[in-house]
């Protein structure tokens, strides 16, 4: 048999003055007989702060409690739990989407001797790392560095790692410990944290140009210049819409006017910026909202991960110990103050506005991969994505029993559609060594794992 098929580079991208556009995976990327070939697998890991009210979170039906009570030492599975007040956003995903209960990150707590806690730096420095954080910062490599030593060298970047707050990594915060415990989840190495990206049009331009200047005002001076980075590269998506399928066409169609609808979307915040707050010098392109501001984040991600710019996405819906607060959704109150509930009935129950609020705009980010299409499927289909929290109850700042989901076809490896508890005592690193598994990067250790979960 004679194969004469030519493909378009998987790399290929779109050059014009001034700009280089990567491209989406096209039906004319992949040679004759591609469907042999294995698909390429992403992680991202979408975070939530200071904890969730585990009273609304956990799915009704729990298959392995007796009377309220964890069973310690079985493991449980419901195909039929029914979505929790928290969690119903995330139902029309049932069937790639798998509940997690049971799991510690307990090699984060307090060991005797080691002086004044800090509990939210400890929670943050161990979620991704699973290595007892100390006190002037030093942790572990966190798991989505370990994918990203591995999976970025067949990207151009290694990783993202994102958030809606400020970046700062430096100095000191609770009773002397480092800040960059609650500021980032990621680790390149055990004293090397990594800030998170908050501004909308830095990361367009990391991804797809980067600007001349950092000044505000310059910035605003190049995009009345230059109101599209894309104008520069019309003709030759024209001319190679005219070499590919109609499939490919509408598919390019479709990654164009959403970095176009972006890139609006960051210039509308620009300069309603500039025209509420002319004289303070603040990075430009931040939404007022928090759920726009996470929206547009999001749809980064899905450009980032559609045009295989990278593999590996960690974001934090806020920093451990957050203080924002959610006015939008009637609570005026700040969010770590009310996760020291000691009970009240009052403040859980705004807690649970809260989590399902973050569970809504997550369920966002999964439509987001579901629409977009990619080879015989969508983005969702091809990745793992987890939705979770450093703590459980934020009230006693527990590191066990963690509120996690995990989302995505994982390129048919993720069984979903089920709730799972697991027997008292597993780290959560044991799910992390699963994951990593999924994508392609196999450990035979990491943190304090004492082996890997099946799911």
């Amino acid at each position: 048999m004679i194969i004469t098929r030519k493909a378009i580079p998987r790399r290929a991208v779109l050059r014009g003055i001034g700009a280089t556009v990567a491209l989406p995976l096209l039906d004319g990327m992949l040679p004759a007989l591609a469907s042999q070939r294995p698909p390429v697998s992403r992680l991202s890991i979408v975070f939530a702060p200071n904890g969730m009210n585990m009273a609304t979170w956990t799915p009704a039906g729990d298959p392995s409690t007796s009377s309220g009570s964890p069973r310690a030492s079985s493991r449980g599975e419901d195909a039929a739990f029914q979505f929790s007040p928290t969690l119903e956003p995330l139902a029309p995903f049932r069937d790639r989407l798998l509940v997690l209960s049971g799991l510690d990150n307990s090699i984060g707590d307090a060991r005797p001797g080691e002086g004044e806690s800090a509990p939210h730096e400890r929670a943050g420095g161990v979620f991704l790392t699973s290595v007892h954080p100390e006190r002037e910062g030093r942790a572990g490599v966190s798991m989505d560095q370990v994918l990203a030593r591995e999976l970025g060298r067949q990207t151009e970047l290694a990783s993202l790692e994102l958030g809606l707050h400020a970046n700062d990594i430096v100095g000191q915060c609770e009773k002397g410990w480092s800040c960059a415990y609650m500021n980032t989840l990621s680790w390149r190495t055990p004293t090397t944290p990594l800030p998170v990206e908050y501004r909308p049009r830095a990361v367009f331009e990391r991804l797809f140009g980067d600007s001349d200047s950092s000044d505000p005002a310059v910035r605003r001076a190049r995009i009345e210049r230059d109101r599209s980075l894309l104008d520069s590269v019309t003709d030759a998506a024209a001319r190679l819409m005219r070499s590919v399928g109609a499939a490919d066409r509408a598919r390019l169609t479709e990654y164009l006017e959403g970095m176009r609808d972006i890139e609006r979307r960051i210039q509308r915040a620009e300069e309603q910026s500039a025209r509420e707050l002319p004289a303070v010098d603040r990075p430009a392109g931040i939404p007022t909202t928090f759920e726009e501001h996470a929206r547009l984040m999001f749809d980064l991600q899905v450009l980032a991960l559609q045009a295989d710019l990278t593999r590996v996405i960690t974001f934090m819906l806020g920093p451990e110990q957050s203080n924002r607060a959610y006015p939008e959704i009637g609570v005026p109150d700040v969010h770590h103050g009310l996760s020291h509930h000691q009970g009240d009935a009052r403040k859980l129950s705004k807690i649970a506005q809260i989590d399902a609020y973050h569970t809504r705009t997550f369920a966002y980010y999964l439509e987001a991969l579901q629409a977009t299409r990619e080879g015989d499927g969508s983005l969702l289909d091809h990745a793992t994505v987890v939705f979770g929290c450093s703590m459980s109850d934020g009230n006693d700042h527990l590191l066990q029993n963690l509120p996690i989901v995990v989302a995505g076809g994982s390129n048919g490896q993720l069984k979903g559609g089920r709730h799972v508890r697991f027997p008292k005592g597993t780290p959560v690193s044991n799910l992390y060594l699963a994951l990593m598994d999924m994508v392609g990067v196999h450990l035979d250790r990491f943190g304090d794992s004492t082996g890997r979960l099946s799911l």
